[in-house]
């Protein structure tokens, strides 16, 4: 029989009568082993000796008569020595590091498997039952009670720590790790909480947790979209180490595309931060059928883009430079394929993505606005699986091998377009000799060395590759690799070791004319190292903390001739380096059971470096070749200029109930990083610029509030978000700035300020026949250029409105399930119209007509809608097939709206005339097949 200690639970309670004779019962006994045990003294010396063996010998040297069960007993040895000392301290002493106790009487001895039996009985036992005056690490009561009671969904009753009826303590610590019971690698961002969530943790990167429970009984459940939910009843004694594993929920029709960790959203003490899960957004109609992780993403309030196949985001008023975009660690330059109509991110290797949009961790830096941080699948390490789609005009395969069964695997997946055949079997001639392609591959391998060392390497590489002309053929490619070691010093300290690289370049060559032929060429290219630690340091202070460098290496541009022909002058712009640190520290630190706070400091510096010349411009003058007063030669490594300073990162959380809290968040950024561009968004020949002596770095300060509200009845989730950005020193360029292959390019070059400021609003239902969830988002994003030279002032040196500036952004995202194989799903979006600059006059020179132009950004273009939906067909769920298979049925753009892009004008035959651009102005239909085995 064990024994239980919580009379306030009900399943612990007895009828009075049997209560006092269970109280006699236990005097009585405590009597006889008193006496019983001062009667016999022993020596006996024991080296690492198996446990059962050592209470042989104990039983051999007293006479008494040991009972016990084996098992209990199992890979567990003892080293201790006793020199005529009473039984009873020998047994306390081999039982110290065990979970058992004993009680004897004068000719046996009972062990018992974490269970105690009380030499007294506890204060206030026989006092009415509402009363709460004794101690109730000390109250008897029986676990097989509570194992009566288990639901059958919870699995079965866990012990942890070791009774002892001397402790105080009403609260112990528990740790351990969550498994992926097909791949066992760890499950990240999981919640694991006390029924009435009044405690509560969530695992980390590598699904370790650290969890506070009080003494007693307690009953926990985890939450995870995609994984089976499972309830643990725990009895805690005692710190002590619980581990679980978890399998994949196959159901993913019942899946929201924003996978949320429950709870968290009101828990956390984070604002603006979501995590996606790939497995959910299968069902979403997208442009051609591709799955599309960031393209999902643009849906929430606070993630925009320009417009239709528009490459890059923007975020809470933020430019697309200012997101720090990570694949396993490594930073993507570019992420989009086929010029920003698809993702650069193979959807059937991606695990997840976590976008910050506030409270970026100080782990993090470099960036203004938002961390999109990617991380990849670790492969099964029990059986061969893999995953797949075919697409109108894409195909993809995701592969998982085991290497070492159960500790090391490799995923590896490749995407690939065949548009290229498509256009050249097309009857427009032109088409059929443009050309149209790219493709992506990764291989990720990770071997968990043991509990405590993992180690990972990622490598990825992309190419596109396109001509709309025959003369011309335009190229880009990603690459980069990230190495990563994991190890566990303790229960409360970790840390891992990351070396990445990251490459993006492009070419662009024209062959026409063969006086013009040339070849273009441009590559950035960065490394750094990073070292992250965590240390628990008690309940309340989990800190993290840590260092990193990388370095920057940028050719800004190459020209050079093709053919002898050629009238093309061959040209090298300086290579740019600069080398940027940083240390951090944050502390989350839970100061009662309400309140929790994020507390964190990071210090960035940064060095530009020579190899390099740079001017020095007269103050108070235009800079120009004119205004130059000297020219600066530094050599190689030799520093240029440092800047740096503090980025504040706090962040804090009050509960206003169990599923209700307010919170608050203050970040400062600094980035050192700048991308130059003359287009309304992202292009592949945009050319990025480290700071120097004279482009300063750019600055931000967010301020953020929101309220989250959960109904976990409905599982319904609601947030209210509202933010207030500002940024220093943002890069603009003059009207008709020559950005490439410019020995002089800060002439071109304007520095102002911007502000942006929204409120933003998600309503989520994650489960059910009708799930789904719909945003909408208030926000404006303004630039001020003010100089104290005319020439350098833009709108009279007033806030504009940025190119991306969209005040209204609703969203509606839904699935509603017919049965389990069949569902309906669709996605509305509407967004003002981008600003843009018309011509609101004219003149006449030298016999034409010219432009007056308006402001910048004066205008906008007709605002934006689109109704897209889908129709889901899951093959049937019968265990032994060759394969899984999954129809994706899908119309983009059904209503035929001609969105606009873009208006411009142009002077023809001495008129103006203005043009409109659309990317998809009629319905676009796509039959996907995936497949999974």
């Amino acid at each position: 029989m064990a024994v239980c200690y919580s009379k306030n639970s009900k399943i612990c309670e007895e009828p009075t009568m049997k209560k006092k004779y269970i109280a006699f019962l236990i005097a009585l006994m405590s009597i006889i082993q008193l006496y019983g045990q001062s009667a016999t003294k022993i020596s006996v010396d024991f080296k690492d000796t198996p446990l059962e063996t050592a209470i042989l010998e104990v039983e051999r040297k007293s006479g008494l008569q040991f009972f016990f069960e084996t098992s209990w007993l199992q890979n567990q040895k003892v080293t201790k020595s006793f020199d005529q000392a009473e039984v009873v301290t020998v047994l306390r002493g081999i039982f110290e590091n065990t979970s058992l106790n004993f009680y004897s009487n004068d000719k046996a001895v009972f062990l018992l498997n974490n269970s105690i039996v009380n030499d007294k009985l506890p204060l206030g036992y026989f006092e009415d039952e509402n009363k709460e005056e004794y101690s109730q690490n000390t109250a008897p009561i029986f676990q097989e009670e509570f194992a009566s009671q288990t639901s059958s969904r919870t699995n079965r009753l866990i012990t942890i720590g070791k009774q002892n009826s001397a402790t105080s303590k009403k609260y112990y610590e528990i740790s351990g790790r969550v498994i992926n019971e097909k791949t066992d690698e760890g499950v990240a961002s999981l919640s694991i909480s006390t029924l009435d969530r009044t405690h509560y943790a969530v695992t980390d990167d590598n699904g370790n947790y650290t969890l506070t429970l009080p003494y007693g009984l307690n009953k926990l459940e985890t939450n995870l979209l995609g994984f089976e939910q499972i309830f643990q009843d725990v009895i805690v004694y005692g710190n002590g180490r619980l581990n679980l594993s978890l399998t994949e929920n196959a159901q993913a029709l019942d899946e929201v595309v924003v996978a949320s960790k429950r709870d968290a959203n009101v828990r956390d003490a984070v604002v603006g931060a979501t995590l996606i899960n790939i497995e959910a957004i299968k069902t979403i109609p997208l442009i051609l059928g591709e799955r599309d992780i960031l393209k999902v993403a643009t849906t929430l309030p606070g993630i925009k883009t320009t417009g239709e196949g528009s490459s890059g985001f923007n975020v809470r008023g933020g430019r697309a430079d200012q997101n720090l975009i990570l694949l396993d660690d490594a930073v993507i330059y570019n992420p989009s394929h086929f010029l920003g109509f698809f993702s650069a991110v193979n959807p059937f290797t991606t695990g997840s993505l976590e976008v910050y949009k506030a409270s970026i961790p100080a782990s993090y830096g470099g960036r203004l606005s938002s961390v999109f941080d990617i991380e990849t699948k670790s492969g099964n390490t029990e059986k061969v699986s893999g995953e797949g789609s075919i697409g109108p005009i894409t195909a993809n395969m995701a592969i998982e091998v085991p290497i070492v069964k159960e500790k090391a695997s490799v995923i590896a997946g490749v995407r690939a377009t065949y548009s290229d055949y498509i256009l050249k079997n097309l009857d427009e001639e032109q088409l059929k000799n443009s050309e149209a392609s790219f493709y992506d591959a990764i291989v990720k391998y990770k071997h968990a060395i043991n509990e405590n060392n993992t180690f990972q390497g990622t490598f990825y590489y992309s190419k596109d590759r396109f001509s709309i002309t025959s003369d011309s053929v335009f190229s880009y490619n990603n690459r980069l690799l990230s190495l990563k070691y994991n190890h566990r010093f303790s229960e409360k300290s970790r840390g891992e070791l990351l070396f990445v690289n990251s490459e993006y370049k492009y070419d662009i060559g024209f062959e026409a004319d063969a006086n013009n032929n040339f070849d273009f060429g441009y590559k950035l290219n960065e490394s750094q190292i990073k070292l992250n630690l965590n240390y628990n340091l008690s309940d309340a202070h989990k800190l993290s903390y840590g260092l990193s460098s990388k370095i920057y290496s940028i050719d800004p541009g190459e020209i050079v001739p093709i053919g002898a022909n050629s009238d093309v002058n061959a040209k090298t712009i300086d290579r740019e380096k600069g080398l940027e640190s940083a240390i951090y520290v944050s502390d989350l630190y839970e100061i009662n059971d309400k309140l929790l706070v994020d507390i964190g400091l990071r210090y960035s510096i940064y060095a530009a470096l020579g190899e390099a010349t740079q001017n020095v411009y007269a103050d108070g003058e235009p800079r120009s070749e004119n205004s130059v007063t000297e020219v600066k030669s530094y050599g190689k490594n030799e520093v240029i200029k440092t800047y740096g300073g503090p980025e504040y990162r706090i962040s804090g959380r009050y509960l206003l109930g169990n599923d209700f809290s307010f919170k608050a968040a203050y970040n400062r950024t600094i980035q050192y990083l700048h991308l130059l561009s003359t287009n309304t968004t992202m292009s592949p020949t945009d050319i990025w610029k480290l700071s120097d002596l004279n482009v300063e770095p750019q600055r931000a300060d967010q301020y953020s509030i929101g309220f989250f509200k959960n109904i976990v009845d409905e599982d319904l989730e609601f947030s209210l978000e509202g933010y207030y950005k500002k940024m220093n020193d943002l890069l603009d360029y003059k009207i008709g700035a020559q950005l490439i292959l410019n020995d002089d390019l800060e002439t071109e070059l304007l520095q102002g300020e911007g502000k942006a400021y929204g409120v933003e609003f998600l309503i989520k239902k994650n489960k059910g026949r009708l799930n789904g969830y719909f945003g909408y988002s208030y926000s404006r994003a303004l630039i001020k250029l003010d100089s104290e030279i005319r020439q350098e002032q833009v709108n009279n040196g007033e806030f504009f409105a940025a190119n991306y500036d969209k005040p209204h952004d609703f969203t509606m995202v839904a699935n509603y399930k017919l049965t389990k194989r069949f569902s309906f799903s669709g996605n509305f979006t509407y967004q003002t119209g981008r600003p843009v600059t018309y011509p609101i006059g004219s003149f006449v020179f030298a016999g034409e007509e010219q432009v007056l132009y308006s402001d910048r950004n004066q205008f906008r273009i007709p605002d934006y809608y689109r109704l897209d939906l889908g129709f889901n067909i899951e093959g049937n769920h019968k265990k032994n097939k060759l394969a899984h298979s999954f129809i994706n049925i899908s119309v983009y753009n059904v209503l035929g709206r001609n969105n606009p892009y873009s208006v411009f004008f142009v002077n023809e035959d001495g008129q103006i005339k203005a043009y409109k651009t659309s990317i998809f102005s009629v319905p676009v239909p796509t039959i996907t097949y995936n497949f999974k085995f």
